[in-house]
């Protein structure tokens, strides 16, 4: 089946997926949540498949961690799930509700997008995660995956789709693509799809957006920082950057800078590189840095660089000023965080730095639908526009205005004999 016939598919089957009710599309959720238990076994042989073909070609170690789909990311899956059907339902809430005059009401409504095209990484817990809040939201999905993940993007769209089907969902909703050539195709289809939400580097996400008329919801680089403030608590401050950079490396909410206050530094640096460095995790530092510490030369390159690995570029900053100064130079706008005692600092910095996610006294690591009690994510959204920051079921929602009326027209409003009583009646 050619791309543009699975995206007529999935737009056909949006407006039946839209009506359907809150209770259809949690029981629909619950058949996923069964049969990604009851077929373990063979998720795990596809995925098994993939990760001997990945090690076979050379995959970089970051990305074989982000493919393995092991038990306890189907245990995390399927948590996923069941936090989603514990969530309101999105589609019908009314978000404002005026009466305009005497039976004259004017209503605006949450609804689904429509169809939506994700692009994402070789992450195969990406793929439930995403087509489990597209059904939730009401949303039809084109998915497509990396090409390393081929077998278990797959496995999984078979059971995903066989469940929702199952349950009574319609044919279609949910759409799987498979070739490089298919990621261009669907830059033409602005007649069936509504929004793109690319996932991927900058160059990837500044390419979709300069080659398609489709809404696009970018999600680029996680260049994240932790600013360890002068009036930072030491051992708080070495738990926070460990859990960051340490707890899983390969994700877009890792800590790849940690910047040091001068006034700090000489007693929080030794700390940190003990630390870190029985974690395993290279330190690459600027000459102040070095001066303290040692480790290999930060080259201009990496204050820009993502790593997705046990690599951390440092840097001894003067003051809070040339702090935000750099994470807002240097960073993508994704999770930046403050460690420090001082509230009038923290408060100043989550202010000025200009990204989606900004934290005081806590893991970069947070920056994640679920933990964010959002069910689950699409992404990470680095625009201003629409949704920023993790994308959850808001994100993939939209609006449209109802109004109510018992026969009136706009003539006499409009001569001036009559004027609207605009009364906010709340929601």
């Amino acid at each position: 089946m050619d791309i543009k016939t699975k995206a007529g598919q999935a737009r056909g089957a949006s407006g039946k997926l839209a009506s359907t009710s809150a209770e259809e599309r949690n029981a629909a959720l619950r058949s996923i949540a069964q049969a990604l238990e009851s077929e373990g076994a063979s998720i795990d042989a596809a995925n098994k498949a993939d990760l001997e073909a990945a090690r076979e070609t050379g995959l970089a170690a970051p990305l074989l961690k982000r493919l393995k789909f092991d038990v306890a990311k189907r245990v995390d899956c399927i948590a996923g799930i069941a936090s989603l059907i514990s969530l309101p339902d999105p589609v019908g809430v009314v978000q404002k509700r005026t009466e305009l005059s005497p039976g004259l009401e004017l209503t605006r409504e949450a609804c689904p997008i429509g169809v939506v095209g994700i692009i994402f990484e070789s992450r195969p817990d990406a793929l439930v995660q995403i087509s489990t809040l597209c059904l939730k939201s009401g949303n039809g999905c084109l998915l497509k995956g990396g090409s390393e993940a081929r077998n278990t993007n797959r496995r999984l769209y078979e059971v995903i789709s066989g469940a929702a089907a199952s349950a009574g969902m319609p044919d279609g909703w949910m759409q799987l693509l498979e070739t490089r050539e298919d990621v261009g195709a669907m830059l033409a289809l602005d007649e069936y799809i509504d929004l793109l939400i690319p996932r991927g580097s900058n160059a990837f996400v500044r390419h979709i957006m300069d080659n398609t008329h489709i809404a696009v919801m970018g999600h680029a680089d996680g260049i994240c920082h932790v600013y360890i403030d002068a009036a930072a608590e030491v051992g708080m401050a070495l738990d926070v950057v460990e859990d960051s950079k340490c707890q899983y490396p390969a994700v877009c909410n890792a800590a790849e800078k940690v910047l040091v206050h001068e006034g700090i530094a000489h007693e929080f640096l030794p700390r940190m590189k003990a630390r870190l460095e029985g974690r395993g995790v290279e330190l690459r530092g600027c000459a102040l840095t070095r001066a303290i510490i040692d480790c290999k030369v930060a080259e201009e390159a990496d204050w820009d660089a993502e790593y997705l690995d046990a690599i951390l570029a440092v840097k001894v900053v003067n003051g809070f000023d040339e702090a935000v100064e750099h994470i807002n130079r240097h960073g993508s706008g994704h999770t930046d965080a403050i460690v420090t005692a001082d509230t009038a600092a923290a408060e100043k910095f989550m202010d000025l730095v200009d990204s989606a996610d900004v934290f005081w006294n806590c893991s970069t690591r947070f920056a994640d639908g679920f933990r964010f009690g959002l069910g689950a994510e699409v992404g990470i959204s680095t625009s201003k526009l629409h949704a920023r920051g993790p994308v959850g079921l808001e994100g993939l929602m939209s609006y449209k205005w109802k109004l109510r009326g018992s026969g009136q027209t706009v003539a006499p409003f409009s001569d001036g004999r009559m004027e609207f009583t605009h009364v906010d009646k709340g929601v």
